[in-house]
């Protein structure tokens, strides 16, 4: 079926959608929403069956859905109406919510509904809901989508009271009477957007990634600690963390960067190089052990590592390697990894020799992973990676991910050929042929499309994630495979570096040259600029008949 994918931004749950679809042999292309004139012109020229919105936050003409089947992807429950829904779900606390796929009509969000998921709501931050239960339940609902259209099998939508969008003066935090708990509610019911308005040290600025402190108390809203980038503030019961401020205007950064000399004489509260959860607080690489298995969590926020973030990571995969005999990377809570931080390369006065530092503290870390020899290594994509951070995770001798996993095995968009040892790595799974069509056509693809190529060994089921993963981990410890692995390594150890340095030389006037698109378009993913028109990859003329050739 010819489908097209209208939508705002090709964010994780498009491209959730536009795989599965692909996998299913469906022929699908992108057209983002920019105006009812060049929007007509895109569906006309493309000529759609079908045309599926999973995000869009405008609204659709009515020439386009008097003339094509429309349906709309609602990240809310049966009878739910209205933008920012996730937020309404926080705000009252309920434990339950969900996702339809409406037909668009002139009512809003009032079409007949064709498919619904419910789900249990986790105690977590908005953008993680979103990443996580709506972009499963956006999957979920297309297994019965095609089948109910086919039927025209449908239950009628509840035409309740559109919700109330929430103004920052009813997020606003008290810090003189809000709990903890409620401090910590207000930040997680708007991040990563809008973000919560407040003033910290004299500066205007929107808070993110919030974390309960356990140990620490001051005043409220007192600046006591800082901690690898974030700040701890006292609260009338206790203490949080804020890891990112983005000041009005400007873009998201690590707390420290952004409050810089304000922050002087408080001191940095550290805690061990492998944090192993004995409390709340804020913390990035922590570990978990069963049996003969380290776990090590690196929940580095959106999936960004910067050059001391990757320092840290290093050292802790050199002293993890030493005390087990298999070491799983399991990335982060929404994410895996995206590879160098490009926020504070943002930010950067020097931002040659900053973005030339990361990749080689990057390299650094993969480095450290391909030559464990006296481990096994094990990468376990329980969240989306792209970029360098996908080819950090492909350095282990095995790879598993969790189904609906997307990832981006490319840097080009980014105006960027990469490193990480992905010449290496990446042909030594796939091929050489494959690996240049995967750099080259800067496309997502699904945990299953990578296993079917070998990127991926074995893809994990969503239900018993865990369980399954530790099943796998210990069944891959063989003393033989280690032999093997140290002596191949010994043999190979130059060829290796030398496909790493002739990565760097073609990287150094990336970052160096004052001409290299790296910096516009770096400039626009900071600022979230949204391209004039629907970028010509993810038009099914370029692409078509490749993705699964």
């Amino acid at each position: 079926m010819k489908i097209l994918l209208l939508v705002t931004a090709f964010n994780s749950q498009t491209q959730a959608v536009y795989t599965k679809l692909k996998d299913s042999k469906h022929e699908v292309s992108v057209c983002f929403n920019k105006g009812e004139k060049q929007t007509l012109l895109e569906i006309e020229d493309f000529g759609p069956e079908l045309i599926l919105c999973p995000f869009l936050k405008s609204y659709v003409s009515s020439k386009i859905y008097d003339a094509y089947p429309v349906y709309i992807f609602h990240p809310g429950p049966r009878g739910d109406r209205g933008a920012h829904s996730l937020e309404h779900a926080l705000q009252i606390h309920t434990k339950m919510w969900g996702l339809v796929v409406l037909r668009a009509n002139n009512e809003y969000d009032g079409g007949n509904i064709y498919a619904e998921e419910n789900f249990a709501v986790r105690a977590t931050y908005k953008a993680s809901l979103y990443r996580k239960e709506i972009v499963r339940a956006s999957l979920n609902a297309l297994d019965v989508l095609f089948k109910n259209i086919e039927e025209d099998n449908f239950i009628r939508q509840e035409l309740n009271p559109i919700h109330e969008y929430l103004t920052q003066d009813q997020r606003k935090i008290n810090w003189l009477t809000d709990s903890t708990q409620i401090i910590i509610d207000k930040i997680h019911l708007c991040d990563s957007h809008p973000g919560i308005l407040d003033e910290i040290l004299g500066i205007p600025c929107y808070l993110y990634g919030v974390h309960k402190e356990d140990k620490l108390k001051a005043k409220p809203k007192e600046v006591i600690a800082k901690r690898d980038g974030a700040i701890c503030l006292g609260t009338i019961d206790g203490a949080i963390w804020i890891t990112h401020l983005k000041i009005v205007n400007g873009f998201k950064l690590p707390a420290t960067y952004v409050l810089k000399e304000k922050l002087q004489g408080i001191k940095e509260e550290r805690l061990a190089l492998v944090f192993e959860r004995s409390y709340n607080t804020f913390y990035e690489v922590s570990m978990q052990k069963r049996d003969n298995v380290a776990y090590l969590h690196f929940n580095f926020h959106n999936g960004a590592m910067g050059t001391a973030q990757c320092i840290r990571l290093k050292y802790a995969i050199e002293y993890l390697k030493t005390q087990c005999d298999v070491l799983v990377l399991m990335g982060g809570e929404d994410f895996f990894s995206n590879g160098i931080h490009l926020n504070i390369l943002e930010d950067s006065q020097k931002q040659g020799e900053d973005g030339w530092a990361n990749i080689n503290a990057m390299n650094d870390v993969v480095k450290a992973i391909l030559y464990a020899d006296e481990v096994v290594t094990v990468a376990a994509f329980n969240g989306n990676a792209g970029a360098g951070g996908v080819f950090m995770g492909i350095a282990c001798d095995y790879v598993v991910a969790q189904d609906g996993v997307v990832l981006n095995p490319h840097y080009k968009t980014l105006g960027l050929s990469g490193s990480e040892y992905h010449t290496y790595t990446l042909p030594k799974r796939v091929g050489k042929t494959t690996a240049e069509k995967l750099l080259n056509d800067c496309l997502p693809i699904s945990a299953a499309y990578a296993q079917s190529i070998g990127i991926i060994d074995e893809v994990l089921s969503h239900d018993d994630y865990l369980n399954s993963l530790h099943k796998f981990a210990v069944s891959k410890y063989e003393d033989e495979f280690l032999w093997n692995k140290e002596e191949y390594l010994e043999k190979n150890r130059a060829f290796i570096e030398d496909l790493k340095e002739k990565e760097l030389a073609v990287m150094h006037p990336e970052f160096w040259g004052e001409e290299s698109d790296f910096h516009h378009l770096r400039y626009d993913f900071v600022y979230k600029v949204c391209p004039a028109q629907t970028p010509a990859r993810l038009k099914l003329q370029m692409i078509k008949d490749e993705y699964h050739a």
